[in-house]
């Protein structure tokens, strides 16, 4: 018997995915232009490392305040994907754009991550992937394709190192099955709060092992860090972390389409990048795959 407060918890529900995925998208694209900003005023470990120990000293007052019981298993998984999901993912991504590869291409080649998590999604994750959701797909790469090949044609930087960010993209995708596999426990504040600790100690290690470790006296480079901790780290990572728990990994990462169009606007009005007509091309193709892949009927469990 259905009744009256069904239709509403559904609604509600749907509410609630539609302003995660948005929250999603405008957060998790601020990272690529913190990044674009910070290293223009230093190293990207360096950035990294402030970024984190930042993000660390939060974490911590947050961890103690909530006490929050964790088991081992839990434990282990919030380790593994710190080193896959932020610290991977973030080392290559930055080094990426300290090398020269726009915040804006290197948002879209970070789109590529749905193809590859639908590829594994069917036999890791028990998702099944329907043919519309994979023409969306296929759309998606056709429209990154599209905006890395006008990039490479203004000869921004060398191909080689093309290869940085797409290197971080198979780092998060490795993370992002890790957690639909093996569904922790533990919320989403506290399992970012573990999370960022691991990445102070990566990237404080990384960056006093390479020499970059140093305390800039450039604003510029404290005001990056700040919005990198407040915007990327505690909106754009928690809100991957809370769709991850509100829908399934192929539905997930098929927002990561959506990022490139607002990371390039972004891009456009803070450093003046600007947006070509291959670009334009690719982002309407790579909008088209996400509405195919999120309203086909491919089913989650």
């Amino acid at each position: 018997m259905t009744t009256l407060a069904e239709p509403i918890r559904t609604q509600h529900t749907r509410s609630v995915t539609a302003g995660a995925a948005v929250g999603f998208v405008v957060f998790w694209s601020s990272g690529f232009i913190g990044a674009k900003w910070g290293t223009t005023h230093g190293t990207a470990f360096n950035l990294l490392a402030w970024r984190y120990l930042l993000a660390a000293a939060i974490g911590l007052a947050v961890l103690a305040w909530r006490r929050p019981r964790i088991s081992r298993r839990d434990l282990t998984t919030q380790l593994v994907m710190a080193l896959f999901s932020q610290c991977a993912y973030l080392g290559f991504i930055f080094s990426g754009i300290d090398h020269g590869v726009p915040a804006g291409v290197t948002a879209l080649i970070g789109a590529l991550q749905p193809i590859l998590v639908a590829t594994v999604a069917g036999p890791l994750l028990g998702e099944r992937v329907g043919p519309w959701q994979w023409v969306g797909l296929i759309l998606g790469v056709g429209g990154v394709g599209l905006v890395v090949a006008g990039d490479l044609g203004a000869g921004h930087a060398s191909p080689v190192t093309y290869l940085l960010p797409f290197a971080g993209v198979v780092a998060l995708v490795i993370g992002t099955c890790l957690d639909r596999r093996r569904r922790p426990a533990v919320g989403v504040v506290d399992g970012l709060a573990l999370q960022v600790l691991v990445g102070a100690i990566f990237f404080t290690i990384l960056a006093s092992m390479t020499g970059e470790f140093t305390v800039p006296s450039e604003p510029g480079f404290y005001g990056a860090a700040i919005w990198l901790v407040v915007l990327s780290t505690g909106g754009g990572y928690g809100f991957y972390l809370l769709n991850l728990r509100l829908s399934g990994a192929t539905r997930i990462s098929s927002l990561m389409y959506l990022v490139p169009p607002a990371t390039m606007v972004w891009a456009w009005l803070m450093f003046g990048e600007t947006i070509g007509l291959l670009a334009l091309a690719g982002m309407v193709i790579s909008a088209l795959a996400v509405v195919l892949i999120r309203t086909s009927g491919g089913v989650e469990r």
